[in-house]
């Protein structure tokens, strides 16, 4: 998608423009695996996608792996590898860290918890989280939940914060902190260091700190945390068995690849393996582990009807421009984006330590996308997502 959403991408240290550059690394030598599928669905019909995730590995990033779904079955490509140590490739099984996907589940429970009566998306967050936002003239009386959940409320974002970047975002900090617990509170805490971006409801602004608030908005409402709240009512009854939502471990589940990152601000020097990190940094916001297969089996439903009903989908789909990417537009955890043939696909991107990743899927959900490239300087997933849905 073409709004940028990743943890790393929203610092302030100038990650953003290092991401978005173009790639300057030599060409990922490595496996490339032509496309296979399901209910003996011809490959052709992807051929273009599967010259972008060439293309992707061709001009620097490590290993794509990529699976899409429509009427013909299921489709499934690999390029690059998920291992420079030993070579070997990226799987179509893969697991890999989803970072800010995560945000369309969180949003999918709390609009589930208010088609069941037990909230508001017009609550107040301070009616459920009394005094958690304040200071520095932020007032949780005067934002709603909707506004966190469709970037309205002008929260500071606390990855943005120069000191937690330099700490979990740069190589000096990254390596020596890369195990430490975060509290949902204490990076609540962060944002509430600084000013409002704006009022709540007069502008746009990506936060990370919305979907943590979020999280904690679930755990007021339910008694239990949003993971639990996602597991019991996402991964369980769609049958995710590849999803997750790790917490603090560390590791991700195998099958996997390697997931590596420059760690600087730079698109050259030192790549590092970051495959390991405690995940609390990202919180709600980002935390979740999953996989292609999966996540196009969750959009598909959450697009079809299956997950919402007709009013809170509606709702999710109700949608606020984005300054600066006039082709999309953002709604509640939910990104709509108009591509070059004229298609709208709904879905989210998201991306976090060395792992960024796409998810994309028709209004009517019957042809969805998901794709992770093991690499978060480099590469434009918008290039493959443009290809599935719009050919070559």
């Amino acid at each position: 998608m073409s709004v940028r959403t990743t943890l790393v991408a929203a610092t302030a240290l100038a990650l953003s423009a290092a991401l978005a550059a173009p790639a300057l690394a030599a060409p990922a030598a490595g496996h490339s695996a032509a496309g296979h599928s399901a209910a003996g669905h011809s490959a052709a019909g992807h051929s273009a996608t599967r010259k972008a995730v060439e293309a992707a590995v061709a001009e620097g990033v490590t290993g794509v792996t990529a699976t899409a779904r429509d009427a013909h079955g299921t489709w499934s490509t690999t390029a690059g590898v998920g291992n420079t140590r030993t070579g070997d490739p990226r799987s179509p099984s893969d697991h890999y860290r989803v970072g800010s996907i995560t945000k369309t589940f969180v949003a999918t429970v709390l609009l589930q918890l208010e088609a069941e009566g037990r909230l508001s998306l017009d609550d107040t967050v301070d009616r459920w989280l009394p005094g958690v936002v304040t200071g520095n003239g932020n007032d949780g009386r005067r934002i709603t939940v909707r506004q966190l959940l469709n970037h309205t409320s002008g929260i500071f974002n606390y990855t943005a914060d120069d000191d937690f970047g330099r700490t979990y975002f740069l190589a000096d900090g990254f390596l020596k902190h890369r195990y430490d617990t975060m509290t949902p509170a204490a990076l609540v805490a962060i944002a509430m260091k600084h000013k409002p971006a704006f009022a709540p409801g007069t502008s746009w602004a990506y936060s990370n700190t919305n979907y943590v608030l979020a999280g904690m908005v679930i755990k007021a409402v339910t008694g239990r945390s949003y993971a639990e709240e996602i597991t019991n009512r996402l991964i369980r009854p769609l049958h995710l068995t590849g999803t997750s939502l790790p917490g603090t471990r560390p590791a991700v589940p195998g099958p996997s690849s390697r997931a590596y990152s420059k760690l600087a601000e730079t698109t050259t020097g030192p790549t590092y393996d970051v495959t390991t990190l405690n995940p609390s940094l990202a919180s709600s916001a980002g935390e979740m582990i999953s996989t292609s297969a999966d996540l196009t089996r969750f959009y598909e439903a959450l697009l079809r009807g299956s997950l919402l009903p007709p009013h809170q989908l509606k709702e999710m789909k109700t949608t606020t421009p984005v300054p600066g990417a006039p082709n999309s537009a953002y709604g509640l955890g939910l990104i709509d984006q108009t591509l070059s043939c004229g298609r709208h696909v709904w879905g989210h991107d998201g991306g976090i330590h060395g792992s960024t990743s796409t998810a994309a899927t028709t209004a009517d959900g019957r042809h969805a996308l998901a794709l992770n490239f093991n690499a978060d300087w480099t590469g434009d997933p918008e290039t493959v997502v443009e290809a599935e849905f719009c050919g070559g």
